[in-house]
């Protein structure tokens, strides 16, 4: 039997969650990707299959800041910004997609960061 990497077993997950989670216009999809370094989250309506919002670690306007952080202070960086930018195009509600991540950690950091700013899900 074959052994399954990591990162496969991990989009095998996300797929199984994915046939659950879907984003539609009043309430579209957060999700979450973890690199080893990064970490970046988009809102997307998947009826349209259009991104409505994105903030990465790596994002111009937060490089500079998050730079000299931990990884999950970033996350809570990015968590609060993709929130406003929510905020600007007038999205209050989206579905949370942990992209077959733990909710630990880094994920679980940016969730909440979201909820602070305003993002209910």
């Amino acid at each position: 039997m074959a052994k399954v990497s990591r990162n496969e077993a991990r989009l095998h997950r996300h797929q199984r969650v994915r046939k659950n989670i879907f984003g539609v216009a009043n309430k579209p999809r957060l999700c979450v990707f973890r690199s080893l370094n990064d970490i970046y989250a988009q809102i997307i309506d998947d009826e349209k299959g259009i991104t409505l919002a994105s903030s990465s670690s790596i994002d111009h306007e937060l490089k500079s800041q998050v730079q000299k952080l931990s990884k999950t202070e970033q996350a809570i960086a990015v968590g609060k910004n993709i929130a406003e930018r929510a905020k600007e195009k007038n999205i209050t509600e989206v579905v949370f997609d942990r992209g077959g991540y733990q909710y630990i950690g880094r994920v679980k950091a940016l969730a909440d960061a979201a909820r602070e700013a305003g993002l209910k899900f």
